[in-house]
């Protein structure tokens, strides 16, 4: 538990450095393309679970998308050989993980299935046609309010149809000339947040935040940040979009060494979204009493200093 607790708030682009709904892509290196954390174990558990469950609810791909399929899983497995030897033992034929008790075969098919299964990412390939970039292919066990059934094929216009300010404006135009411009070799990466009122991995449908309890709204809720990269595959010239997800709960903020900056980080983008943007959050009702709360953590905080 004590491993756990030291990995909340590891990404915070609620305090500033990122801004919602913008595209707030940077440069990341080769060692910190993929994350390891010590929820490894649990979430490729949770991965297995899912396959078993509901594999067409999570894994599709397009029959042409074979080549850049095993393109995916090369990159990834000479990614866990390099940086990180302490999580994943790589061979010649597979991969032994001893934290998660597991043994993943490379000749498994699906490719890009098999990638999955090795790492916490989600991994989605998106490639170039008439409308722009769409979704051909993708192993998607931790959606954050989407559901890969419905966006499967999709153009990334019409994936992002919901998003406020995006399609018809400057970030979808920004997003479709990255695509355009990317090259192999460069490494890119952003951030997305949202509250949720659980912890759950897999949340395909949209959420709505309702505060019944305003004396305890934070312990009931949970940051949700999604690390995402993208990359240029240079043998098919197809992206591939990877989406970690992290889970913080609030309640762990009053404990956090740095509560006031987080909790004041997070409440000034509260506060700064429209009313748009707070329904597509789905925290249009609980916006006031959420900042309202945090504000109260923040100045106990401070009185107890």
């Amino acid at each position: 538990m004590t491993e756990e607790r030291s990995v909340h708030f590891q990404h915070r682009p609620y305090d500033g450095t990122s801004q919602p709904f913008t595209v707030g892509l940077k440069p990341v290196s080769e060692k910190n393309w993929l994350e390891t954390d010590p929820f490894l174990a649990s979430h490729l558990a949770e991965k297995d679970r899912l396959f078993a469950e509901r594999p067409d609810d999570v894994f599709q791909a397009e029959p042409d998308t074979k080549a850049a399929q095993t393109e995916v899983l090369d990159l990834v497995l000479d990614h866990l050989k390099r940086f990180h030897s302490g999580t994943h033992d790589v061979h010649s034929s597979g991969v032994r993980i001893p934290a998660a008790g597991r043994r993943i075969n490379h000749a498994d098919l699906p490719a890009l299935k098999t990638a999955s299964l090795m790492v916490q990412e989600d991994l989605v390939l998106m490639r170039p046609g008439e409308n722009g970039y769409r979704l051909v292919a993708a192993s998607l066990c931790f959606p954050s309010s989407w559901s890969l059934g419905q966006k499967f094929g999709l153009s990334m216009a019409d994936i992002h149809e919901t998003v406020p300010d995006f399609n018809g404006a400057r970030m979808g135009q920004m997003v479709a000339r990255l695509f355009d411009n990317l090259k192999p070799g460069q490494l890119l990466c952003r951030f997305n947040w949202s509250v949720y009122p659980d912890e759950k991995l897999y949340h395909p449908g949209a959420h709505h935040i309702e505060v019944a309890d305003t004396a305890r709204v934070l312990a009931s809720l949970f940051l949700r940040v999604e690390r995402q990269t993208l990359r240029r595959l240079p043998g098919s010239g197809d992206i591939l979009f990877t989406i970690k997800i992290h889970h913080d709960p609030m309640a762990a903020l009053q404990s956090h060494a740095n509560c006031s900056d987080v909790a004041g980080g997070l409440s000034r983008q509260l506060l700064a979204l429209s009313n748009e943007q707070l329904r597509y959050k789905g925290l249009h009702t609980s916006r006031d009493a959420l900042v309202a709360a945090l504000r109260n953590v923040s100045e106990r905080l401070r009185h107890s200093d």
